[in-house]
């Protein structure tokens, strides 16, 4: 089974037929989505959507939101943990983090904001022994000083493309590192690398659907200009994206599903436990001791 650990499926782009999109990953062997939220106003419409169609969810405030959201909003975060927090679909608080790509004359103010809301939610993660699913854009050292003040008890590393030194530290604090489209292109060296060179246990994949395509999907900047822009992702195109990963460490695809399922399990506990539950009782029952 195949895991997509990191899936915008309440993003608009999928209005139109969210069920078609779900039906096409069930078909091509995806068993598994996480639905990070980016903002408050999302949270119960991102849960309802999980429980239809029995996928997992994270709460958190994106930080290329916080510049819109209300004074309230960690409250609301809060509020939502506190009301939620038994669900058993509920798997992590993301996607949070920091986005530092961004430059000009607001930066300072906005990356303290960003770093306010970051810390924060933190805290909401380790309040509710949670996991956190964290955006990760030329910020990797100062999410990791983060959590160095404030351990959390695993968790992912979306979309990483830093150092391997930077993906070495996320590691040894728990954290799996998720890699998607981007790794499938052939100038993407840097993640390329990562993905080759960290330990078995470390990487989970992921699509980030409908965004970050993969270079099947991807169009040149002169084709977006004549209109042909980039065709949508979305998670059944996981597998193919799997094929990438599977190249690079020299693994068979079985393995690839088998070794990133495990991870993802282990960076996400809730998940693994909600799996677990959605097993039949037959197949729980015969599986080896």
């Amino acid at each position: 089974m195949w895991i997509d650990t990191h899936c915008h499926l309440d993003a608009p782009e999928f209005d139109a037929d969210r069920d078609a999109v779900v039906a096409r990953a069930a078909a091509a062997g995806v068993g598994m989505l996480v639905l990070p939220a980016v903002e408050v106003s999302g949270f119960a419409g991102l849960r309802a959507l999980a429980h239809r169609t029995g996928a997992c969810y994270a709460l958190g405030i994106h930080p290329l939101y916080v510049d819109r959201a209300g004074d309230a909003a960690l409250d609301d975060l809060a509020s939502a943990l506190q009301r939620w927090g038994d669900d058993p679909q509920l798997v992590a608080v993301g996607e949070i983090g920091l986005d530092h790509l961004v430059a000009g004359p607001h930066e300072p103010a906005r990356r303290a904001r960003q770093q306010r809301f970051y810390e924060a939610q933190l805290g909401l993660a380790r309040r509710h022994g949670l996991p956190v699913l964290l955006h990760v854009r030329r910020s990797a050292d100062a999410l990791l000083a983060g959590l160095r003040r404030q351990p959390v008890p695993s968790g992912i590393a979306h979309a990483f493309n830093g150092s391997l030194q930077q993906a070495q530290a996320f590691v040894r604090a728990g954290f799996a590192l998720g890699f998607g489209g981007a790794m499938t292109h052939e100038r993407a060296l840097q993640i390329r690398r990562l993905a080759a060179a960290l330990p078995d246990e470390a990487a989970v994949l992921e699509t980030d659907a409908p965004d970050i395509p993969p270079q099947w999907l991807y169009r040149t900047a002169a084709q977006r200009a004549d209109g042909r822009g980039h065709a949508r992702n979305e998670p059944a195109e996981l597998p193919r994206i799997a094929e990438a990963l599977a190249g690079l460490r020299g693994w068979s695809l079985a393995r690839t599903a088998e070794q990133t399922a495990a991870n993802a399990r282990a960076a996400l506990p809730r998940l693994a436990a909600w799996l677990r539950a959605r097993e039949p009782m037959g197949a729980a029952a015969q599986a080896p001791a």
